[in-house]
């Protein structure tokens, strides 16, 4: 089994870093709507913007006043950002002088029934999309679904992927590549990630956690555990808290604790997620499903649908027209992983940055060519204990961690890690570009410096200078929302987007205009199927 810097040299001629350079990367970014009061826009999602249906870059997630923007898939860093700060760009244009708040936490939501779900039309889909989304409010309330954060898709080249299955290159100690389909190696492989990722999950919250502080708002009927300080007219805050986006106040289901399901193959994933969908749950039994002729969730298990299942970290595949993600799975492996802990960054318009995109390019690359043993019960506490630990004491000085058992200080830990990373950046910018050494040797400099973390720095807005939370958020709101109003489009841009937002309102009409059956018996065929799941037999690509 080699180690990291084995592998990285072994990838260090001109083919191996052309082959690591091949990274391909999507964003996807969510962002409330909100009018000039700083409340919770109460209007359907702008015609302008096309149909959340079908528009392949605009659409909403819980609400219809949530928007998500997503990128195409790209190679490109420069061209990724720009083109999600186009369709942001193209957004604010046509939101009726509506803004989009720019932190993960809510604020100023009013009723929580006032909270309006996302509708996406009259067909069968569409009608479960919005089912799926009531049924989320019943069981978790809808507070905690507005919460807003950026997704982050990965995936490596093709030719990294040769490279390693030629050289019997594998970062799980289980697995002889020899006798596995090159599919199957890529999909071990992507899960081997996965574990080390996992393992590794608190460096994201430390460096890029922004939400040490909400709005008193927000927990206003809740019951909340934690001993929040408060400042100003109404911000809760803790000390050293990272991202209250990834505690307990945000989106958690404590039924899927008993899930346990498994990363440590990709059969074994599977298995896991096909139970958790077929697994009843008495809490959820007691909301009813169809109570009185109205429906109020898909069905009462402990996931209505797999997309329920909450990770900071997804295998996916890219799906075929009605197969569902376990589908995707099964028929042709991993293709790519989606990173899902990442708070919106508010010192960026678009809520993301070049250096936190370099970043995660290299920290998923450590974690792809780093040995990944597989994780018993002991490890998945301990993983489960630092995330927690860091997520509400990240900048505790001399905050100290489990690694293996072991005791070791977060900022040990992640200077041994950003050695290797150094090592890896140098490789990544050859001789004549610094960008990766300048991304990783900025977040460096947050190590020794908590202050620097966007947590430390969000903390220094609304503690050092003294301003509310709300009101730091909502100058953001409009220094952002002036930033995009003016941001160049070319008229051949701006037409692109009003072509396919009309385009995808068309495609919406033709799918409704479509002969279907009842909703009833459609859902109860969408569920047959899921009664009688497939067995994986291997990757057929």
């Amino acid at each position: 089994m080699k180690s990291f810097n084995e592998i990285v040299d072994q990838l260090g001629d001109s083919e191996g870093r052309t082959a690591l350079l091949g990274m391909l990367r999507g964003i996807e970014r969510e962002a409330l709507r909100i009018d000039d009061s700083g409340r919770l826009a109460q209007d359907l999602h702008p015609q302008a913007l096309g149909s959340a249906l079908t528009h392949s870059r605009i659409t909403t997630d819980y609400s219809e006043a949530l928007l998500e923007f997503i990128t195409p898939v790209n190679n490109n860093i420069d061209t990724l950002l720009e083109g999600l700060t186009q369709t942001h760009a193209y957004t604010v244009r046509n939101l009726n002088g509506q803004k989009l708040w720019p932190v993960s936490m809510p604020c100023y939501v009013g009723d929580v029934k006032n909270i309006p779900l996302a509708q996406y039309g009259t067909s069968n889909n569409g009608l479960m999309k919005t089912l799926y989304r009531k049924g989320l409010t019943h069981r978790y309330g809808a507070l905690m679904q507005i919460i807003s954060g950026v997704h982050f898709n990965f995936s490596v080249s093709a030719e990294l992927w040769q490279r390693l299955f030629d050289s019997k290159l594998s970062n799980n100690p289980q697995m002889r590549s020899d006798s596995l389909s090159r599919c199957e190696f890529i999909s071990e492989s992507y899960f081997g990630l996965i574990r080390n990722y996992r393992r590794l999950v608190w460096v994201l919250p430390y460096l890029f956690g922004s939400s040490p502080a909400l709005c008193s708002s927000f927990v206003k009927d809740q019951t909340i555990d934690f001993d929040f300080e408060k400042t100003g007219k109404g911000t809760l805050y803790l000390p050293y808290a990272t991202s209250l986006r990834m505690s307990d106040l945000g989106y958690t289901n404590k039924e899927q604790d008993t899930l346990n399901i498994s990363y440590n193959s990709l059969p074994e994933y599977l298995d896991g997620v096909q139970a958790a969908i077929r697994m009843p749950s008495k809490k959820f039994e007691k909301i009813g499903v169809k109570v009185d002729g109205e429906y109020r969730q898909l069905n009462n298990n402990i996931l209505q649908i797999e997309n329920e299942f909450y990770s900071p970290i997804r295998a996916k595949r890219v799906t075929k027209a009605g197969e569902k993600p376990s589908q995707a799975l099964m028929r042709a492996g991993v293709e790519y992983i989606e990173v899902r802990a990442l708070d919106v960054n508010p010192f960026s318009p678009v809520g993301i940055d070049a250096t936190q995109v370099r970043f995660l390019d290299l920290f998923l690359l450590y974690c792809l060519l780093s040995p990944s043993a597989l994780t018993d019960e002991h490890g998945e506490k301990e993983i489960a204990a630092n995330l927690k630990a860091v997520v509400l004491e990240g900048r505790r000085p001399g905050l100290m961690l489990k690694q293996n058992g072991d005791d070791i200080s977060l900022q040990a830990w992640l200077k041994h890690m950003f050695a290797d990373l150094s090592r890896l950046a140098i490789l990544l910018d050859g001789e004549h570009e610094h960008g990766y050494q300048n991304a990783l040797n900025h977040w460096a400099a947050a190590i020794d410096d908590p202050s620097l973390t966007l947590s430390g720095r969000v903390l220094n807005e609304i503690i050092t200078k003294d301003v509310d939370h709300g009101v730091w958020v909502s100058q953001l709101a409009n220094n952002y929302h002036e930033f995009l109003t003016t941001y160049p489009l070319s008229p051949e841009t701006e037409q692109q987007y009003k072509d396919e937002a009309e385009l995808s309102l068309n495609k919406q009409h033709q799918i409704e205009m479509e002969s279907m059956p009842n909703f009833d018996v459609f859902l109860q065929e969408y569920f047959n199927e899921v009664a009688s799941p497939e067995l994986y037999s291997g990757c057929k690509a």
